[in-house]
Protein backbone atom coordinates (compact mmCIF):
# COMPACT_ATOMS: atom_id res chain seq x y z
CA UNK A 1 0.00 0.00 0.00
CA UNK A 2 0.80 3.83 -0.51
CA UNK A 3 2.09 5.59 2.81
CA UNK A 4 -1.20 8.40 2.37
CA UNK A 5 1.10 11.23 3.67
CA UNK A 6 3.26 10.75 1.07
CA UNK A 7 0.96 11.80 -1.68
CA UNK A 8 0.97 15.72 -1.29
CA UNK A 9 3.25 16.98 -3.63
CA UNK A 10 4.84 20.40 -3.37
CA UNK A 11 5.53 22.78 -6.07
CA UNK A 12 9.23 23.16 -4.58
CA UNK A 13 9.27 27.06 -6.01
CA UNK A 14 8.06 30.10 -5.67
CA UNK A 15 4.03 30.28 -6.49
CA UNK A 16 4.37 34.09 -5.88
CA UNK A 17 3.32 35.21 -9.52
CA UNK A 18 0.53 32.80 -9.63
CA UNK A 19 -2.80 33.61 -8.22
CA UNK A 20 -5.12 30.63 -6.97
CA UNK A 21 -8.34 30.02 -9.09
CA UNK A 22 -11.46 31.58 -7.74
CA UNK A 23 -13.59 28.66 -8.47
CA UNK A 24 -13.00 25.10 -8.88
CA UNK A 25 -12.93 23.64 -11.99
CA UNK A 26 -16.23 22.47 -14.02
CA UNK A 27 -14.66 19.12 -14.73
CA UNK A 28 -16.81 17.86 -17.80
CA UNK A 29 -15.21 21.13 -19.75
CA UNK A 30 -12.25 23.51 -18.76
CA UNK A 31 -9.41 25.68 -19.37
CA UNK A 32 -6.57 24.16 -17.52
CA UNK A 33 -5.01 26.67 -14.74
CA UNK A 34 -2.24 27.41 -15.10
CA UNK A 35 -1.04 25.87 -11.66
CA UNK A 36 -2.32 23.05 -12.78
CA UNK A 37 -0.40 23.24 -15.92
CA UNK A 38 2.45 23.67 -13.70
CA UNK A 39 1.75 20.30 -11.44
CA UNK A 40 1.45 18.20 -15.10
CA UNK A 41 4.67 19.79 -16.05
CA UNK A 42 6.07 17.95 -13.16
CA UNK A 43 4.06 15.13 -13.20
CA UNK A 44 5.33 14.22 -16.97
CA UNK A 45 8.85 14.93 -16.12
CA UNK A 46 8.48 12.69 -13.49
CA UNK A 47 6.55 10.08 -15.83
CA UNK A 48 10.26 9.74 -17.67
CA UNK A 49 9.22 10.96 -21.52
CA UNK A 50 10.50 14.42 -23.33
CA UNK A 51 8.44 15.46 -26.12
CA UNK A 52 10.38 13.94 -29.02
CA UNK A 53 11.28 10.64 -27.14
CA UNK A 54 10.63 7.45 -28.23
CA UNK A 55 7.68 5.01 -26.33
CA UNK A 56 9.40 2.31 -26.56
CA UNK A 57 12.14 3.39 -24.49
CA UNK A 58 10.56 4.64 -21.50
CA UNK A 59 12.36 4.15 -18.44
CA UNK A 60 9.57 4.13 -16.09
CA UNK A 61 6.42 2.54 -16.86
CA UNK A 62 5.83 -0.57 -17.53
CA UNK A 63 5.35 -1.76 -21.68
CA UNK A 64 1.59 -2.83 -20.76
CA UNK A 65 0.80 0.79 -19.87
CA UNK A 66 2.63 2.09 -22.69
CA UNK A 67 0.97 0.51 -25.29
CA UNK A 68 -2.13 0.97 -24.20
CA UNK A 69 -2.07 4.42 -22.78
CA UNK A 70 -3.96 5.80 -19.66
CA UNK A 71 -5.50 8.53 -18.33
CA UNK A 72 -3.77 10.65 -15.44
CA UNK A 73 -5.15 13.63 -13.58
CA UNK A 74 -3.70 16.00 -11.37
CA UNK A 75 -5.51 18.00 -8.33
CA UNK A 76 -4.57 21.42 -7.15
CA UNK A 77 -4.81 21.19 -3.02
CA UNK A 78 -4.23 23.41 -0.19
CA UNK A 79 -3.27 21.50 3.20
CA UNK A 80 -3.88 22.55 6.54
CA UNK A 81 -0.92 24.52 7.05
CA UNK A 82 -2.31 26.87 3.54
CA UNK A 83 0.64 25.24 1.70
CA UNK A 84 -0.32 24.92 -1.79
CA UNK A 85 0.71 21.18 -3.67
CA UNK A 86 -0.83 18.71 -5.88
CA UNK A 87 -2.37 15.11 -5.84
CA UNK A 88 -1.72 12.99 -8.88
CA UNK A 89 -3.82 9.46 -10.09
CA UNK A 90 -4.33 7.53 -12.81
CA UNK A 91 -7.39 5.84 -14.16
CA UNK A 92 -8.02 2.16 -13.80
CA UNK A 93 -6.84 -0.37 -11.00
CA UNK A 94 -3.86 0.20 -8.49
CA UNK A 95 -0.66 -0.99 -10.31
CA UNK A 96 1.07 -3.74 -8.87
CA UNK A 97 3.14 -2.92 -5.58
CA UNK A 98 6.68 -3.98 -7.11
CA UNK A 99 5.74 -1.29 -10.14
CA UNK A 100 5.05 1.06 -7.70
CA UNK A 101 8.65 0.45 -6.27
CA UNK A 102 10.06 1.64 -9.09
CA UNK A 103 8.89 5.11 -9.38
CA UNK A 104 8.97 8.33 -7.26
CA UNK A 105 5.28 9.43 -8.51
CA UNK A 106 2.92 10.18 -5.46
CA UNK A 107 0.07 8.56 -6.54
CA UNK A 108 -2.81 8.61 -4.53
CA UNK A 109 -4.46 5.04 -3.70
CA UNK A 110 -7.55 3.85 -5.13
CA UNK A 111 -11.13 4.38 -3.58
CA UNK A 112 -11.78 1.05 -2.32
CA UNK A 113 -8.62 -1.54 -1.89
CA UNK A 114 -10.34 -4.85 -3.55
CA UNK A 115 -7.16 -6.99 -1.97
CA UNK A 116 -9.16 -5.53 1.85
CA UNK A 117 -12.29 -6.85 0.13
CA UNK A 118 -10.93 -10.20 -0.24
CA UNK A 119 -13.43 -11.80 2.32
CA UNK A 120 -16.33 -11.73 0.12
CA UNK A 121 -14.85 -10.70 -3.37
CA UNK A 122 -12.28 -13.60 -3.95
CA UNK A 123 -14.39 -16.13 -2.96
CA UNK A 124 -17.44 -15.39 -4.85
CA UNK A 125 -15.03 -14.12 -7.90
CA UNK A 126 -13.54 -17.97 -7.62
CA UNK A 127 -17.41 -19.23 -8.23
CA UNK A 128 -17.40 -17.08 -11.06
CA UNK A 129 -13.66 -18.09 -12.26
CA UNK A 130 -15.44 -21.64 -12.09
CA UNK A 131 -18.41 -20.95 -13.97
CA UNK A 132 -15.98 -19.75 -16.92
CA UNK A 133 -13.89 -22.72 -16.85
CA UNK A 134 -17.28 -24.76 -17.34
CA UNK A 135 -18.27 -22.82 -19.84
CA UNK A 136 -15.34 -22.97 -21.80
CA UNK A 137 -15.24 -26.59 -21.80
CA UNK A 138 -18.25 -27.64 -22.87
CA UNK A 139 -17.95 -24.77 -25.34
CA UNK A 140 -14.39 -26.23 -26.69
CA UNK A 141 -16.12 -29.86 -26.30
CA UNK A 142 -15.46 -32.14 -29.14
CA UNK A 143 -19.45 -33.89 -28.35
CA UNK A 144 -20.25 -30.35 -28.83
CA UNK A 145 -18.94 -29.25 -32.38
CA UNK A 146 -19.88 -32.52 -33.39
CA UNK A 147 -23.40 -32.21 -32.79
CA UNK A 148 -23.34 -29.01 -34.56
CA UNK A 149 -21.70 -29.94 -37.67
CA UNK A 150 -24.01 -33.09 -37.46
CA UNK A 151 -27.03 -30.97 -37.79
CA UNK A 152 -25.35 -28.79 -40.04
CA UNK A 153 -25.28 -31.65 -42.25
CA UNK A 154 -28.51 -33.24 -41.76
CA UNK A 155 -30.09 -29.62 -42.78
CA UNK A 156 -27.76 -29.41 -46.21
CA UNK A 157 -28.97 -32.68 -46.68
CA UNK A 158 -32.73 -32.12 -46.22
CA UNK A 159 -32.64 -28.88 -48.58
CA UNK A 160 -30.68 -31.30 -51.32
CA UNK A 161 -33.61 -33.96 -51.19
CA UNK A 162 -36.01 -31.24 -51.20
CA UNK A 163 -34.91 -29.53 -54.55
CA UNK A 164 -34.33 -33.08 -55.91
CA UNK A 165 -38.24 -34.03 -55.24
CA UNK A 166 -39.25 -30.37 -56.24
CA UNK A 167 -37.09 -30.58 -59.56
CA UNK A 168 -39.19 -34.40 -60.62
CA UNK A 169 -42.39 -32.67 -59.48
CA UNK A 170 -41.76 -29.41 -62.14
CA UNK A 171 -41.06 -32.20 -65.20
CA UNK A 172 -43.93 -34.58 -63.93
CA UNK A 173 -45.53 -31.66 -64.10
CA UNK A 174 -44.59 -30.72 -67.62
CA UNK A 175 -45.07 -34.20 -68.74
CA UNK A 176 -48.85 -34.64 -67.55
CA UNK A 177 -49.72 -30.92 -69.20
CA UNK A 178 -48.22 -32.65 -72.38
CA UNK A 179 -50.33 -36.19 -71.80
CA UNK A 180 -53.56 -34.12 -70.90
CA UNK A 181 -53.36 -32.10 -74.12
CA UNK A 182 -52.61 -35.31 -76.14
CA UNK A 183 -55.60 -37.27 -74.63
CA UNK A 184 -57.84 -34.55 -75.36
CA UNK A 185 -57.20 -34.70 -78.67
CA UNK A 186 -57.64 -38.71 -79.05
CA UNK A 187 -59.57 -40.17 -76.69
CA UNK A 188 -63.37 -39.69 -75.84
CA UNK A 189 -65.69 -39.95 -73.17
CA UNK A 190 -64.38 -42.48 -70.17
CA UNK A 191 -61.64 -43.42 -71.39
CA UNK A 192 -60.64 -39.54 -71.44
CA UNK A 193 -61.54 -39.61 -68.16
CA UNK A 194 -59.81 -42.34 -66.71
CA UNK A 195 -56.66 -40.68 -68.12
CA UNK A 196 -57.18 -37.38 -66.72
CA UNK A 197 -57.85 -39.57 -63.17
CA UNK A 198 -54.80 -41.24 -63.25
CA UNK A 199 -52.79 -37.87 -64.29
CA UNK A 200 -54.55 -35.98 -61.45
CA UNK A 201 -53.35 -39.14 -58.84
CA UNK A 202 -50.28 -38.67 -60.06
CA UNK A 203 -49.71 -35.36 -59.05
CA UNK A 204 -51.13 -36.09 -56.04
CA UNK A 205 -48.63 -38.74 -55.14
CA UNK A 206 -46.00 -36.32 -56.10
CA UNK A 207 -47.43 -34.42 -53.41
CA UNK A 208 -47.59 -36.78 -50.88
CA UNK A 209 -43.92 -38.05 -51.61
CA UNK A 210 -42.70 -35.00 -50.37
CA UNK A 211 -44.84 -34.30 -47.50
CA UNK A 212 -43.46 -37.38 -46.72
CA UNK A 213 -39.80 -36.12 -47.38
CA UNK A 214 -40.30 -33.26 -45.05
CA UNK A 215 -41.64 -35.31 -42.45
CA UNK A 216 -38.49 -37.63 -42.47
CA UNK A 217 -36.31 -35.13 -42.46
CA UNK A 218 -38.20 -33.00 -39.83
CA UNK A 219 -37.67 -36.32 -36.97
CA UNK A 220 -33.98 -36.89 -38.33
CA UNK A 221 -33.30 -32.90 -37.49
CA UNK A 222 -35.58 -33.07 -34.43
CA UNK A 223 -33.51 -35.54 -32.71
CA UNK A 224 -30.39 -33.64 -34.14
CA UNK A 225 -31.50 -30.09 -32.41
CA UNK A 226 -32.57 -32.07 -29.43
CA UNK A 227 -29.11 -33.87 -28.48
CA UNK A 228 -27.60 -30.35 -29.69
CA UNK A 229 -29.55 -28.42 -27.35
CA UNK A 230 -29.54 -30.75 -24.20
CA UNK A 231 -25.59 -29.46 -24.65
CA UNK A 232 -26.11 -25.94 -25.16
CA UNK A 233 -28.98 -25.68 -22.65
CA UNK A 234 -26.36 -26.50 -20.23
CA UNK A 235 -24.50 -24.13 -21.38
CA UNK A 236 -27.11 -21.57 -21.49
CA UNK A 237 -28.25 -22.01 -17.49
CA UNK A 238 -24.26 -21.83 -16.53
CA UNK A 239 -24.16 -18.46 -18.06
CA UNK A 240 -26.98 -17.28 -16.94
CA UNK A 241 -25.98 -18.54 -13.40
CA UNK A 242 -22.46 -16.93 -14.04
CA UNK A 243 -24.50 -13.53 -15.23
CA UNK A 244 -26.64 -13.54 -11.92
CA UNK A 245 -23.60 -13.96 -9.60
CA UNK A 246 -20.98 -11.25 -11.54
CA UNK A 247 -24.16 -8.62 -11.49
CA UNK A 248 -24.61 -9.41 -7.33
CA UNK A 249 -20.86 -9.21 -7.32
CA UNK A 250 -20.65 -5.88 -9.30
CA UNK A 251 -23.36 -4.31 -6.92
CA UNK A 252 -21.61 -5.49 -3.71
CA UNK A 253 -18.18 -3.92 -5.14
CA UNK A 254 -20.04 -0.73 -6.06
CA UNK A 255 -21.60 -0.63 -2.60
CA UNK A 256 -17.77 -0.43 -1.18
CA UNK A 257 -17.36 2.37 -3.20
CA UNK A 258 -18.03 4.98 -0.48
CA UNK A 259 -17.67 8.97 -2.14
CA UNK A 260 -17.39 11.89 0.10
CA UNK A 261 -18.09 15.38 -0.95
CA UNK A 262 -17.11 18.91 0.79
CA UNK A 263 -19.53 18.64 3.12
CA UNK A 264 -18.63 14.80 4.71
CA UNK A 265 -21.72 13.54 3.20
CA UNK A 266 -21.06 9.86 1.99
CA UNK A 267 -22.87 7.90 -0.75
CA UNK A 268 -22.13 4.69 -2.61
CA UNK A 269 -21.62 4.22 -6.25
CA UNK A 270 -25.36 2.48 -6.13
CA UNK A 271 -27.20 5.39 -4.39
CA UNK A 272 -25.15 8.30 -6.73
CA UNK A 273 -26.78 6.36 -9.70
CA UNK A 274 -30.40 5.67 -8.61
CA UNK A 275 -31.68 8.77 -10.24
CA UNK A 276 -29.59 8.34 -13.42
CA UNK A 277 -31.35 6.98 -16.68
CA UNK A 278 -28.64 3.94 -16.19
CA UNK A 279 -29.22 2.76 -12.67
CA UNK A 280 -26.47 0.41 -13.00
CA UNK A 281 -23.18 2.04 -13.38
CA UNK A 282 -21.15 0.99 -16.20
CA UNK A 283 -18.01 -1.43 -15.34
CA UNK A 284 -15.03 0.48 -13.86
CA UNK A 285 -16.90 3.49 -12.79
CA UNK A 286 -14.98 4.65 -9.16
CA UNK A 287 -11.35 3.58 -10.41
CA UNK A 288 -11.14 7.18 -12.72
CA UNK A 289 -8.29 9.67 -12.19
CA UNK A 290 -10.95 12.69 -10.47
CA UNK A 291 -12.90 10.77 -8.07
CA UNK A 292 -9.53 9.12 -6.57
CA UNK A 293 -8.11 12.54 -6.37
CA UNK A 294 -11.07 14.49 -4.36
CA UNK A 295 -11.40 11.29 -2.39
CA UNK A 296 -8.37 11.32 -1.09
CA UNK A 297 -8.32 15.22 -0.61
CA UNK A 298 -11.39 15.14 0.96
CA UNK A 299 -10.35 12.27 3.43
CA UNK A 300 -6.90 13.92 4.08
CA UNK A 301 -8.93 17.51 4.53
CA UNK A 302 -6.83 19.32 1.58
CA UNK A 303 -9.03 21.65 0.36
CA UNK A 304 -9.51 21.28 -3.47
CA UNK A 305 -8.85 23.93 -6.12
CA UNK A 306 -8.33 22.86 -9.69
CA UNK A 307 -8.44 19.73 -11.31
CA UNK A 308 -6.84 19.12 -15.00
CA UNK A 309 -6.64 15.31 -16.75
CA UNK A 310 -4.61 14.51 -19.50
CA UNK A 311 -3.80 11.01 -21.89
CA UNK A 312 -0.47 10.10 -21.62
CA UNK A 313 0.68 7.34 -23.95
CA UNK A 314 -0.17 5.16 -27.31
CA UNK A 315 -3.84 6.00 -28.42
CA UNK A 316 -6.73 3.46 -27.92
CA UNK A 317 -8.03 1.59 -30.94
CA UNK A 318 -11.48 2.76 -30.72
CA UNK A 319 -11.51 6.57 -28.83
CA UNK A 320 -9.33 9.31 -29.86
CA UNK A 321 -7.03 10.07 -26.95
CA UNK A 322 -3.88 12.52 -28.32
CA UNK A 323 -0.92 11.88 -26.09
CA UNK A 324 -0.23 15.08 -23.64
CA UNK A 325 -3.89 16.77 -24.52
CA UNK A 326 -5.97 17.57 -21.79
CA UNK A 327 -9.54 16.11 -21.60
CA UNK A 328 -12.62 16.68 -19.52
CA UNK A 329 -14.12 13.87 -17.39
CA UNK A 330 -16.30 11.52 -18.96
CA UNK A 331 -19.91 12.18 -18.70
CA UNK A 332 -21.27 8.11 -18.51
CA UNK A 333 -18.94 7.16 -15.31
CA UNK A 334 -17.87 10.51 -13.61
CA UNK A 335 -20.11 13.06 -13.95
CA UNK A 336 -23.06 11.54 -11.65
CA UNK A 337 -20.00 10.75 -9.27
CA UNK A 338 -18.64 14.40 -9.54
CA UNK A 339 -22.09 15.50 -9.24
CA UNK A 340 -22.29 14.05 -5.54
CA UNK A 341 -19.02 14.95 -5.05
CA UNK A 342 -18.56 18.31 -5.66
CA UNK A 343 -21.91 19.18 -4.40
CA UNK A 344 -22.09 22.46 -2.17
CA UNK A 345 -18.39 23.68 -3.90
CA UNK A 346 -18.45 26.87 -6.02
CA UNK A 347 -17.94 25.89 -9.69
CA UNK A 348 -16.58 27.32 -12.76
CA UNK A 349 -19.83 28.52 -14.96
CA UNK A 350 -20.65 25.16 -16.93
CA UNK A 351 -19.68 26.45 -21.17
CA UNK A 352 -22.46 24.03 -22.16
CA UNK A 353 -25.19 26.35 -20.23
CA UNK A 354 -23.90 29.27 -22.34
CA UNK A 355 -25.36 29.99 -25.50
CA UNK A 356 -23.14 29.97 -28.16
CA UNK A 357 -24.84 31.66 -31.12
CA UNK A 358 -25.50 34.70 -29.04
CA UNK A 359 -24.76 37.89 -30.75
CA UNK A 360 -23.97 35.92 -33.78
CA UNK A 361 -25.75 36.48 -37.24
CA UNK A 362 -27.45 33.59 -39.74
CA UNK A 363 -26.38 34.81 -42.41
CA UNK A 364 -28.67 34.15 -45.89
CA UNK A 365 -27.03 32.80 -48.69
CA UNK A 366 -29.71 32.08 -51.25
CA UNK A 367 -33.92 31.70 -50.26
CA UNK A 368 -36.55 31.57 -52.90
CA UNK A 369 -40.55 29.51 -52.04
CA UNK A 370 -39.27 26.42 -51.08
CA UNK A 371 -35.39 26.27 -49.66
CA UNK A 372 -33.01 28.41 -47.85
CA UNK A 373 -29.50 28.34 -47.47
CA UNK A 374 -27.43 29.77 -44.92
CA UNK A 375 -23.99 30.37 -43.77
CA UNK A 376 -23.82 28.66 -40.00
CA UNK A 377 -21.23 30.50 -37.96
CA UNK A 378 -18.89 28.27 -35.52
CA UNK A 379 -20.23 27.68 -32.22
CA UNK A 380 -23.70 27.54 -33.60
CA UNK A 381 -26.48 24.82 -33.14
CA UNK A 382 -27.88 23.59 -35.86
CA UNK A 383 -31.15 22.60 -33.89
CA UNK A 384 -32.22 23.19 -30.32
CA UNK A 385 -30.34 21.21 -27.40
CA UNK A 386 -30.93 19.88 -23.87
CA UNK A 387 -30.57 23.35 -22.46
CA UNK A 388 -30.20 25.92 -25.33
CA UNK A 389 -32.99 26.78 -27.93
CA UNK A 390 -31.28 29.21 -29.84
CA UNK A 391 -29.99 27.66 -33.35
CA UNK A 392 -30.55 27.49 -36.72
CA UNK A 393 -34.23 26.14 -36.95
CA UNK A 394 -35.61 28.51 -34.51
CA UNK A 395 -33.79 31.50 -36.43
CA UNK A 396 -35.37 30.29 -39.77
CA UNK A 397 -38.68 29.83 -38.28
CA UNK A 398 -39.13 33.00 -36.77
CA UNK A 399 -37.92 34.30 -39.90
CA UNK A 400 -40.59 32.31 -42.16
CA UNK A 401 -43.23 31.53 -40.03
CA UNK A 402 -45.37 30.79 -43.03
CA UNK A 403 -42.95 27.72 -43.49
CA UNK A 404 -45.02 24.47 -44.32
CA UNK A 405 -41.84 21.64 -43.77
CA UNK A 406 -39.57 20.56 -41.72
CA UNK A 407 -36.94 23.19 -42.22
CA UNK A 408 -34.14 20.45 -40.69
CA UNK A 409 -33.34 18.08 -43.51
CA UNK A 410 -29.25 17.82 -42.27
CA UNK A 411 -27.03 19.17 -39.66
CA UNK A 412 -23.66 20.82 -39.14
CA UNK A 413 -22.19 19.64 -35.76
CA UNK A 414 -21.77 22.97 -33.32
CA UNK A 415 -18.65 23.85 -33.53
CA UNK A 416 -18.41 23.24 -37.71
CA UNK A 417 -19.22 26.30 -39.90
CA UNK A 418 -20.61 26.26 -43.41
CA UNK A 419 -23.55 25.76 -45.52
CA UNK A 420 -26.79 24.33 -44.66
CA UNK A 421 -29.59 24.04 -46.66
CA UNK A 422 -33.53 23.89 -45.48
CA UNK A 423 -36.90 23.46 -46.41
CA UNK A 424 -39.72 25.90 -46.33
CA UNK A 425 -42.33 23.23 -47.51
CA UNK A 426 -43.18 19.48 -47.52
CA UNK A 427 -42.10 18.88 -51.32
CA UNK A 428 -38.96 20.28 -50.63
CA UNK A 429 -38.37 18.71 -47.80
CA UNK A 430 -39.33 15.21 -49.10
CA UNK A 431 -37.30 16.17 -52.33
CA UNK A 432 -34.06 17.05 -50.32
CA UNK A 433 -34.55 14.01 -48.07
CA UNK A 434 -34.69 11.70 -50.67
CA UNK A 435 -31.30 13.43 -52.32
CA UNK A 436 -29.44 13.02 -48.66
CA UNK A 437 -30.41 9.10 -49.00
CA UNK A 438 -29.24 8.54 -52.24
CA UNK A 439 -26.60 10.93 -51.25
CA UNK A 440 -26.71 12.69 -54.66
CA UNK A 441 -25.76 15.69 -52.92
CA UNK A 442 -22.46 16.80 -53.12
CA UNK A 443 -20.38 18.23 -50.13
CA UNK A 444 -17.21 19.59 -49.82
CA UNK A 445 -15.38 20.89 -46.33
CA UNK A 446 -12.41 22.42 -45.81
CA UNK A 447 -10.29 22.07 -42.49
CA UNK A 448 -6.97 22.70 -41.03
CA UNK A 449 -4.82 20.18 -39.30
CA UNK A 450 -2.73 21.13 -35.96
CA UNK A 451 0.44 19.66 -38.14
CA UNK A 452 2.22 18.82 -41.01
CA UNK A 453 0.80 15.18 -42.31
CA UNK A 454 3.29 14.44 -44.88
CA UNK A 455 5.55 12.26 -42.80
CA UNK A 456 2.01 10.13 -41.66
CA UNK A 457 1.59 10.10 -45.57
CA UNK A 458 5.12 8.86 -45.94
CA UNK A 459 4.36 6.27 -42.98
CA UNK A 460 1.26 4.84 -44.91
CA UNK A 461 3.14 4.45 -48.12
CA UNK A 462 0.49 7.47 -49.90
CA UNK A 463 2.33 8.94 -53.49
CA UNK A 464 -0.31 11.13 -53.80
CA UNK A 465 -1.41 13.56 -50.89
CA UNK A 466 -5.21 12.63 -51.26
CA UNK A 467 -6.81 9.19 -50.64
CA UNK A 468 -9.86 7.45 -49.01
CA UNK A 469 -10.63 6.74 -45.32
CA UNK A 470 -12.91 4.27 -44.29
CA UNK A 471 -13.72 3.57 -40.27
CA UNK A 472 -17.45 2.92 -38.95
CA UNK A 473 -18.36 4.99 -35.84
CA UNK A 474 -20.66 4.52 -33.33
CA UNK A 475 -21.75 6.29 -30.32
CA UNK A 476 -19.42 6.27 -27.52
CA UNK A 477 -22.27 5.23 -24.82
CA UNK A 478 -19.92 6.01 -22.11
CA UNK A 479 -19.39 9.56 -23.42
CA UNK A 480 -21.92 11.05 -24.87
CA UNK A 481 -21.80 12.94 -27.31
CA UNK A 482 -18.22 11.42 -28.59
CA UNK A 483 -18.52 8.84 -30.86
CA UNK A 484 -15.63 5.63 -31.61
CA UNK A 485 -14.52 3.68 -33.94
CA UNK A 486 -15.66 -0.21 -34.59
CA UNK A 487 -15.77 -2.68 -36.41
CA UNK A 488 -18.13 -5.10 -34.83
CA UNK A 489 -21.39 -2.57 -34.56
CA UNK A 490 -19.84 0.92 -36.26
CA UNK A 491 -21.95 2.05 -39.21
CA UNK A 492 -20.35 2.33 -42.33
CA UNK A 493 -18.58 5.96 -42.84
CA UNK A 494 -16.20 7.19 -45.45
CA UNK A 495 -14.33 10.20 -46.10
CA UNK A 496 -12.53 10.93 -49.52
CA UNK A 497 -9.95 13.72 -48.55
CA UNK A 498 -6.85 16.03 -50.64
CA UNK A 499 -4.27 18.46 -49.65
CA UNK A 500 -4.25 21.80 -50.53
CA UNK A 501 -1.02 22.84 -48.94
CA UNK A 502 0.91 23.01 -46.00
CA UNK A 503 1.51 26.36 -44.13
CA UNK A 504 3.40 27.50 -41.32
CA UNK A 505 3.65 23.61 -40.27
CA UNK A 506 -0.23 23.30 -40.76
CA UNK A 507 -1.96 21.51 -42.98
CA UNK A 508 -5.24 22.66 -45.65
CA UNK A 509 -7.16 20.31 -47.20
CA UNK A 510 -10.45 19.20 -48.90
CA UNK A 511 -12.89 16.60 -47.14
CA UNK A 512 -15.60 15.33 -49.28
CA UNK A 513 -17.75 13.14 -46.89
CA UNK A 514 -19.52 10.04 -48.56
CA UNK A 515 -21.50 9.43 -45.48
CA UNK A 516 -22.61 11.64 -43.07
CA UNK A 517 -21.96 10.19 -39.14
CA UNK A 518 -21.93 12.55 -36.31
CA UNK A 519 -18.09 13.61 -36.11
CA UNK A 520 -17.19 11.83 -38.61
CA UNK A 521 -14.55 14.14 -40.58
CA UNK A 522 -13.41 14.71 -36.87
CA UNK A 523 -12.56 11.29 -35.95
CA UNK A 524 -11.73 10.64 -39.79
CA UNK A 525 -9.08 13.31 -39.27
CA UNK A 526 -7.49 12.15 -35.82
CA UNK A 527 -7.87 8.61 -35.48
CA UNK A 528 -4.49 6.92 -36.02
CA UNK A 529 -5.97 4.98 -38.52
CA UNK A 530 -7.35 8.07 -40.88
CA UNK A 531 -4.77 10.73 -41.19
CA UNK A 532 -3.94 10.52 -37.71
CA UNK A 533 -3.98 14.39 -37.15
CA UNK A 534 -6.71 16.46 -35.30
CA UNK A 535 -8.60 18.97 -36.87
CA UNK A 536 -7.32 22.36 -35.44
CA UNK A 537 -9.05 23.59 -32.66
CA UNK A 538 -10.96 20.35 -32.02
CA UNK A 539 -11.56 19.89 -27.90
CA UNK A 540 -13.26 16.62 -28.63
CA UNK A 541 -11.06 14.44 -30.39
CA UNK A 542 -7.68 16.88 -30.21
CA UNK A 543 -7.48 17.85 -26.85
CA UNK A 544 -8.12 21.03 -24.58
CA UNK A 545 -5.43 23.59 -25.52
CA UNK A 546 -4.55 25.33 -22.56
CA UNK A 547 -5.22 29.20 -23.17
CA UNK A 548 -1.38 30.47 -21.18
CA UNK A 549 1.79 30.42 -22.77
CA UNK A 550 5.20 29.47 -20.97
CA UNK A 551 7.50 31.93 -20.28
CA UNK A 552 11.09 31.86 -20.50
CA UNK A 553 11.97 30.28 -17.56
CA UNK A 554 9.52 27.73 -18.22
CA UNK A 555 6.84 28.57 -15.74
CA UNK A 556 3.82 29.60 -16.52
CA UNK A 557 2.80 33.21 -15.69
CA UNK A 558 -1.26 33.67 -15.03
CA UNK A 559 -0.83 36.82 -16.74
CA UNK A 560 0.45 35.47 -19.82
CA UNK A 561 -3.01 34.22 -21.45
CA UNK A 562 -2.55 34.03 -25.11
CA UNK A 563 -5.53 35.32 -27.03
CA UNK A 564 -6.40 32.63 -29.17
CA UNK A 565 -10.01 32.45 -29.94
CA UNK A 566 -8.74 31.84 -33.71
CA UNK A 567 -7.07 28.96 -32.55
CA UNK A 568 -9.14 27.22 -30.43
CA UNK A 569 -12.16 27.49 -33.12
CA UNK A 570 -13.04 24.57 -35.10
CA UNK A 571 -10.87 24.51 -38.50
CA UNK A 572 -14.12 22.82 -40.49
CA UNK A 573 -15.75 24.62 -42.95
CA UNK A 574 -18.70 23.16 -44.85
CA UNK A 575 -17.77 25.27 -47.96
CA UNK A 576 -19.23 23.84 -51.33
CA UNK A 577 -22.88 22.36 -51.26
CA UNK A 578 -24.15 20.99 -54.78
CA UNK A 579 -27.82 20.21 -54.92
CA UNK A 580 -31.11 19.44 -57.36
CA UNK A 581 -33.68 22.13 -56.95
CA UNK A 582 -36.50 20.59 -55.31
CA UNK A 583 -38.93 21.85 -57.64
CA UNK A 584 -37.43 23.08 -60.76
CA UNK A 585 -35.11 20.06 -60.71
CA UNK A 586 -32.06 22.73 -61.95
CA UNK A 587 -28.29 21.61 -60.34
CA UNK A 588 -27.54 24.05 -57.91
CA UNK A 589 -23.99 24.94 -56.20
CA UNK A 590 -23.51 27.24 -53.22
CA UNK A 591 -19.68 28.06 -52.19
CA UNK A 592 -18.71 30.24 -49.05
CA UNK A 593 -15.03 30.73 -47.82
CA UNK A 594 -14.06 30.15 -44.60
CA UNK A 595 -13.76 32.79 -42.35
CA UNK A 596 -10.43 31.45 -40.47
Amino acid sequence: MIDQQTCFTPFGISLESYELPKRFTFPICYQPHPLCLLAVEQLQRQLGYQLDSSFDNAPILQQELIQTGKMFGVLLVENKQGEIGYLCAYSGKQLSYNYLLKSDIKFVPTVVDLDAQSDFYAKENEIINQLNYQVEKLESAVELDKCKRSLTSLVEKQNKAFEQQRNVMTLNKHARKKERSQVKDNLVDNALANCLKQLAQQSVNDKNTLRDLKHYWAELIEQAQQKLSNLTNEITQLKNQRKRLSTRLQKKLFKQYRLLNSAGIEKDLMEIFQQTPFPIPPAGTGDCAAPKLLQYAFKQQLKPLAMAEFWWGKTPKSEIRQHKKFYGACSGKCQPILTHMLEGMELDENPLLVNPAQGKTLKIVYQDDAIVVVNKPSEFLSVPGKNIEDSVYLRIKQQFPQATGALIVHRLDMSTSGLMVLALTKRAQKSLQQQFINRTIKKRYVAILEGDIQEELEQKLLNQAQGEINLPLRGDFEDRPRQLVCFDHGKAAKTQWQVIETVEGKTKLYLYPETGRTHQLRIHCAHVQGLNMPILGDDLYGGKEPEYKENGNNNVDSHSRVDNKQTQRLHLHAQKLTLSHPITKNIMTFEVAADF
